[in-house]
């Protein structure tokens, strides 16, 4: 697990690059204030956190897989992932920001449609 990429990993890389073009700046795997988790995407002034989930890691309703090795222990170690997710969900939302989850497989350019219409607000 070590090899797995903390930021910067292409399907992030394409979002931000559709977000810039389209003149929305942000901080890149930023604290937020209140919290343990690093946010990947971030909008301070317009309170927006963006996470763009993996669809093995988060358990994608389309395209979740299950290793046969050691079934159990993956079970249980991606559903604390989405459980900590939730929760994460729930503590930004409670201090306040919008949270907008991406998956790895959107098309960049509907997820900045759907991004730049919450910064928007």
């Amino acid at each position: 697990m070590k090899a797995q990429r903390r930021r910067d990993t292409a399907p992030e890389l394409a979002l931000r690059r559709e977000l810039w073009r389209r003149g929305l700046r942000y901080r890149v795997d930023h604290k937020v204030v209140g919290t343990r988790r690093r946010v990947d995407v971030v909008f301070t002034r317009a309170r927006v956190a963006v996470f763009i989930d993996g669809c093995f890691w988060h358990r994608c309703p389309i395209h979740s897989t299950l290793p046969k090795a050691n079934a159990a222990w993956w079970l249980a170690k991606l559903d604390a992932n989405v459980e900590r997710d939730r929760r994460t969900d729930r503590d930004l939302e409670m201090a306040g920001w919008v949270v907008v989850r991406v998956w790895e497989h959107e098309d960049p350019v509907v997820a900045a449609d759907r991004i730049e219409s919450v910064v928007g607000r």
